[in-house]
């Protein structure tokens, strides 16, 4: 389903915005989740994982509703995996930020898990669900193109050439290489800004959020055999990367 120009574009920018990607029905169904979590949850909303100053985070979300377990194995967004990372990979994790309102919430440059590409080459690859508009005020997404292929993580501070703000319409998603430098910006608007992070790493990788602990038995028990695989449920060697890395349900 990718296109020959889409390819070229993952692999010399790092990164592919699909707008209209969420229908709108699909997507009142992902914010009217995300707000009954953010409601349930409270103060202690992401802190399984990660809590941040200026925003609302969701952790562990595969674990909160069936609409999460549904979105791992989107098939457009798996075929931009694979194309990234190999044939090999698995989820990550699943997580939401939303930037609050008139909040200094802007991110460094980072790659995310502070990936470096190695021997095999890339191993890190997410993708971006706008549930709100991203607009140019409100903490959009900002990335260095092409970063991904510089072999080397950001100095503390360091402004890249050509940086560029990913804007666009509720509903786009952006796949991108997550070797690629990128942060969120700070919101100085009136209203929040909320996305999912559908997140991928190759399989011989761990887990950014170990789902065979994390998830319940009745998330794992009425899995199909794809989800099990993308989640790596029946993956011994998932299971000792995991151990070998200290997590013992989320790596920070």
């Amino acid at each position: 389903m990718l296109s020959d120009s889409d390819k070229q574009q993952l692999d010399t920018d790092g990164f592919l915005a699909l707008p209209g990607f969420l229908s709108p029905q699909a997507l009142h169904q992902f914010r009217t989740k995300v707000a009954e979590l953010f409601a349930l949850e409270g103060d202690n909303a992401g802190g399984e994982f990660r809590q941040e100053p200026g925003t609302q985070r969701l952790a562990n979300c595969v674990n909160k509703g069936e609409i999460f377990e549904r979105v791992i194995a989107t098939p457009e967004i798996l075929e931009c995996m694979a194309h990234v990372l190999g044939p090999e990979f698995k989820l990550s994790s699943v997580n939401v930020r939303s930037a609050n309102p008139h909040s200094a919430c802007g991110q460094p440059l980072h790659a995310d898990s502070g990936a470096i590409p190695d021997a095999r080459g890339y191993w890190v690859c997410n993708s971006v669900w706008m549930l709100d508009d991203f607009t140019p005020d409100n903490g959009s997404l900002r990335v260095a193109p092409g970063s991904h292929r510089w072999g080397r993580l950001p100095q503390p501070g360091e402004v890249a050439p050509d940086e560029r703000l990913v804007t666009g319409k509720a509903g786009t998603v952006v796949v991108m290489n997550a070797h690629m430098w990128h942060g969120g910006t700070d919101n100085h608007t009136d209203v929040p800004r909320c996305a999912m992070h559908v997140y991928y790493t190759r399989r011989d990788k761990p887990q950014q959020q170990y789902q065979k602990q994390l998830l319940s038995p009745e998330v794992q028990a009425r899995a199909t055999p794809q989800v099990r695989w993308l989640l790596a449920l029946d993956d011994a060697e998932n299971d000792r990367l995991s151990v070998q890395s200290g997590v013992s349900g989320f790596l920070r």
